[in-house]
Order: C-alpha cells, then sequence, then structure tokens
C-alpha cells in the first residue's frame, strides 16, 4: 500500500440480488480492492451520505493499514442522525464472522433477511465466504413476510451442514404472528440457530419463538464492533465488556472485533483507549449482560431516572400488546412524561390493565402517563424504532395516534402464560 487508497462507494441492492456484492466484498477483504463504503441502491439518500463519508477520497492517516487494510467503511447515524463512517478493518470483520461460527457450532449455510448495507447483513456475506459456502437472500420486492422467506429458506435448508439465519425482533415477530404464513415458523425451526438482534427484544417474543422450537439466539453488538459481539449475554471469544459502576451504568467494549474508529474523526471520544464506548446502558444479571438501552434514552420524570427498556418489556408481557417503544416526552409538572407507543393485537389491552401491569411490576414512577397505537413503529435501521419519529407523533401528530380502549378487562390469573397465548 504505498499510497492512500480512495474510499468506493458499494451500491448494494436490495432483497435476492444482494448477494451480487460478494466478488467486491471478497477482494476488500482480501486487500486486493478498494475499500468500500455500502450505501443502499437507488436511493437519493446515498449519494448525499457518500458525499458526507468522503467517497472518491484517500483514506487518512490512521485510517488504513498495510497490514491489515480497511475493508469498509460502514455508515451509521447512531442516535444523532448526523452521518459517521465506521472503519472496519479486514481482521476485524473475520474475527467478527470466526467467533461467530464458533459459538454456533461451527461454519454454516446462510440466509440473508436483512439488508445487506447494514452491518448484520453484511456480516453474513462475510461469514459466508469465510465458509466458503454459497448464500441465499430473501426476496423483499413486495416487503419482508413468511411466505418469501420460507421459499428461501427451502433452498437454504436443503443443502447439507449447518444452516443459520440472522433477523431483527419485527421479523421475528412477523413471522411467528398467528395471522402469517405457518411455512415459516417450520422454516424457523429447521435453522441450527436464528440469531436476533439490531434492537431490544422483548422477552415475551423469545418466549414464543422457543415456544415454537425456535433455536434463537440473542445478539449485542453494533458497526464499531463489526456487529454482534455477545451472544444471549456472554462475550464472544477475546471481547471485553465493562459496566461502568455503579451498576446499571455505561457499556464499553473492546477486543478484536473493534473498528479502528471512525472517518474523519481521529480525536472522537467514542473511542478511547482500546475501548468503544457505545453510550448504552446495561448491567450484569448472573454473569450476562443485560442492556437496558442508550443512556440518552433514559427518561428523567419527577426526577427520577427511568429505564424505557424496562416498561418496554413489562407492556409486552401483555397477550394485547405485539410491540413497545417506551420514550420521553416534555411535560411541564413532570420534566418528562413517560409515553408508549404500542402495535397492539385484536383486541387491545385497555389502559387500566397496562398501567396496572407496569405499577406491579416496575413501581408507580414508570407508569406510562400516555398510550399511541400505531399500526407499526417507524424505525431508523433494521429493528430501531425511530423515537425522533415517535416523539413528532405524540407532540405535533396526535392525529396519526390511536386510543386504547378506557373500559375494564377480566382480571388474569396469576399463572396464565403471558405472551404465550397470542
Amino acid at each position: 500500500m504505498t499510497s492512500a487508497r480512495r474510499l468506493r462507494p458499494l451500491p448494494v441492492p436490495s432483497g435476492a440480488r444482494a448477494p451480487e456484492i460478494l466478488p467486491d466484498l471478497r477482494r476488500a477483504l482480501d486487500g486486493t480492492g478498494p475499500p468500500l463504503l455500502p450505501l443502499p441502491a437507488g436511493r437519493t439518500a446515498s449519494s448525499e451520505t457518500a458525499r458526507a463519508l468522503g467517497a472518491g477520497e484517500p483514506l487518512g492517516t490512521g485510517e488504513d493499514s498495510p497490514e491489515d487494510p480497511t475493508a469498509l467503511v460502514m455508515p451509521t447515524s447512531g442516535s444523532t442522525g448526523t452521518p459517521k463512517g465506521v472503519l472496519l478493518s479486514a481482521s476485524a470483520l473475520r474475527a467478527s464472522a470466526r467467533s461467530t461460527h464458533h459459538h454456533l457450532g461451527g461454519p454454516g449455510n446462510w440466509l440473508l433477511a436483512m439488508p445487506a448495507h447494514h452491518i448484520a447483513g453484511v456480516q453474513v456475506l462475510v461469514r459466508s465466504l469465510l465458509a466458503e459456502l454459497p448464500v441465499r437472500a430473501v426476496d423483499t420486492s413486495e416487503g419482508f413476510h413468511a411466505t418469501a422467506f420460507a421459499a428461501a429458506a427451502e433452498e437454504v435448508l436443503a443443502t447439507p451442514g449447518r444452516h443459520y439465519t440472522a433477523l431483527v425482533p419485527t421479523q421475528l415477530g412477523r413471522l411467528l404472528a398467528p395471522e402469517a404464513d405457518p411455512r415459516g415458523t417450520r422454516a424457523l425451526r429447521a435453522f441450527d440457530a436464528v440469531l436476533v438482534g439490531g434492537a431490544a427484544t422483548a422477552p415475551d417474543l423469545l418466549e414464543r419463538a422457543r415456544a415454537h422450537g425456535v433455536a434463537v439466539v440473542t445478539t449485542y453488538g453494533m458497526s464499531e464492533t463489526a456487529g454482534g459481539c455477545v451472544y444471549d449475554g456472554a462475550p464472544l471469544p477475546g471481547v471485553r465488556v465493562h459496566v461502568e459502576p455503579p451498576e446499571p451504568g455505561g457499556i464499553s467494549l473492546s477486543g478484536p472485533t473493534l473498528a479502528r474508529g471512525y472517518r474523519a474523526e481521529p480525536d472522537t471520544e467514542a473511542f478511547r483507549d482500546g475501548w468503544f464506548h457505545t453510550g448504552d446502558l446495561g448491567q450484569w444479571r448472573d454473569g450476562r449482560l443485560d442492556v437496558l438501552g442508550r443512556t440518552d434514552d433514559v427518561i428523567v420524570t419527577g426526577g427520577v431516572n427511568v429505564a424505557p427498556v424496562a416498561v418496554e418489556r413489562a407492556l409486552t408481557t401483555h397477550p394485547g400488546v405485539r410491540e413497545a417503544c417506551v420514550l420521553g416526552v416534555p411535560d411541564a409538572e413532570w420534566g418528562q412524561a413517560v409515553t408508549a407507543a404500542l402495535v397492539t393485537e385484536t383486541p387491545p389491552p385497555t389502559e387500566s390493565r397496562l398501567r396496572e401491569l407496569v405499577r406491579t411490576r416496575l413501581g408507580g414512577t414508570c407508569v406510562p402517563k400516555r398510550f399511541g397505537v400505531v399500526d407499526e413503529l417507524p424505525l431508523r435501521g433494521p429493528g430501531k424504532p425511530d423515537r425522533r419519529r415517535l416523539l413528532e407523533l405524540f407532540t405535533g401528530s396526535p392525529a396519526e395516534l390511536r386510543g386504547l380502549p378506557t373500559g375494564p378487562e377480566p382480571p388474569m390469573s396469576e399463572d396464565e402464560p403471558h405472551g404465550l397465548s397470542r
């Protein structure tokens, strides 16, 4: 590497055509090709991201290495909405892929179900390259649904060896929904492991998946760690996790999957002393990492801190709540009011039942003061609720939100299998 290498945009097709980028990805990993900036093909915003991250320009000092070339610059807005370019070396991507296969019991055949311009999708392709096995992608031309997933899965599952796929919680929920094509659930059961990450997964959804015989593995990680680096609460080989005391506290990550830093941000505070400071809040429970969401998502209501994830977990134990996103809405009396956006089943739960459920589990401070029902949660990136958009709905577009029934419901019995009865 005698001269600075230029960052090349890589338009990534959606759905079944995503594996077309495999040759470019292979060359980026072995250093014979340029560093790549994966972007969704055909989107206007992609050109803006490319300009912001210096596509076509040379990588700067400290952004590349002849011994370990930077293979990818992954665009990520994090929680700010401002594009950042995560500098991922070839060794970090390989370490992540190999650690995943080691954890799952060996290399296998992968089904790509997520966009390949995001790190979780890219890693499915990297794992397939390292395993020297073909990869198939789900046809999402008509959106993600169980019928298309099952069709693609059948081809993957027909090949010998182990079989894996990776999903976000929303996709898993759609495949398990009562109204979905049952072939989707049957296909899920046939995989040796189904990685689920990208956003917090409700315990109720995990229980339903496991009750259906799905080998779910929860993952925690981000572009800055080359994808998931903590599986089922345990760090992958070589990965170190630090939680700032007193718990719950900020999570920091280190190890062989760590990125070099951000493009054109050599002095960022996020990467310090060999650690990435995630901005996430977590605690250790029985030796496993429990992630409680972003530290900047914590709601301060009446001077008391409320972790949205804890309230979301409580709400989704009700069989009438499919998904929940909890956020703090400005309030003159409380500073912030705990507010919940829900995707509900039919019939929906009543406000009184949900308030009592949260009060019983978490205390009165955590009880939402307002609920809004939407057909589906707005997302930013794969599986991550768009809290800013929801805040806009609660503060400026209340007509787009539906309310919950206010009448009484029959009492729940103590032994009712919450969430498994959907």
